[in-house]
């Protein structure tokens, strides 16, 4: 079974994941979606299929919970995303890649070229925890355990520092998805020309503040409306 997965603690997290599952249900109707949160009654009602509770909230419970899956192919998102196209094709990257991800935008960024145990080659950067993909396995079911297990030990605030250093060391076969998996910034819906990428899943800061709520989101008409807003902000 192929699912979407949200893992939101506090309110604004959990409030913004319903813009986001919101997005997944028109672009893919009839993907379950399934969240672990510690504010379920800050969900839409309906929206979600499971809503499993967070009895013990930190800042990154994403390290608890993804080991935690029902589904046989998670698709993780952060909850600041906003799905623009169908997208259930990248499923079936998982038919031969064990986990997927994008490369982090901003490789140069201090945070993300921080060390763990050991320097590694600029040329594999850190990747972007916010949009994975990845199958149910006994060896992602180990990663995922050495992931959380790092997480809490090695004192870093993010997670993606622990994720690269991790993935390096594995034998797991790892796909680096195309950036239009997960756009961080809104200057590629500009640079981007219809033949050269297209847009497939938004990954904005802004969609945590008033556009997180189901409401708000709603109002947009459809990501398909927002996708030509956000085009005509960059001047396209």
């Amino acid at each position: 079974m192929d699912g979407v997965l949200y893992i939101a603690t506090g309110e604004g997290f959990a409030r913004a994941a319903n813009g986001s599952a919101l997005s997944v249900r028109e672009q893919m109707p009839g993907v379950a979606i399934d969240i672990f949160t510690d504010r379920p009654e800050c969900l839409e009602p309906g929206l979600f299929d499971r809503v499993e509770e967070i009895t013990d909230p930190h800042r990154r419970s994403k390290v608890d919970c993804l080991p935690r899956t029902r589904f046989e192919r998670t698709l993780y998102l952060d909850t600041d995303t906003r799905v623009v196209a169908d997208i259930r094709e990248a499923f079936g990257v998982l038919q031969r890649f064990d986990i997927a991800l994008a490369h982090a935008h901003s490789r140069n960024r201090s945070s993300h070229v921080e060390e763990w145990r050991k320097p590694l080659p600029p040329a594999f950067p850190q990747l972007n925890g916010g949009v994975i993909l990845f199958r149910a396995t006994p060896r992602i079911a180990a990663f995922l355990e050495a992931w959380r297990a790092a997480y809490h030990t090695a004192g870093f605030e993010k997670d993606q520092t622990t994720l690269r250093e991790l993935l390096w060391e594995s034998d797991l076969r790892l796909h680096i998805l195309p950036p239009e998996y997960n756009v961080r910034y809104k200057k590629y819906l500009k640079l981007w020309a219809a033949d050269e990428a297209q847009p497939k899943i938004l990954h904005y800061r802004r969609f945590h503040d008033q556009l997180g709520a189901v409401e708000p989101a709603r109002s947009l008409g459809g990501v398909r409306p927002l996708l030509r807003r956000l085009r005509g902000t960059m001047g396209v």
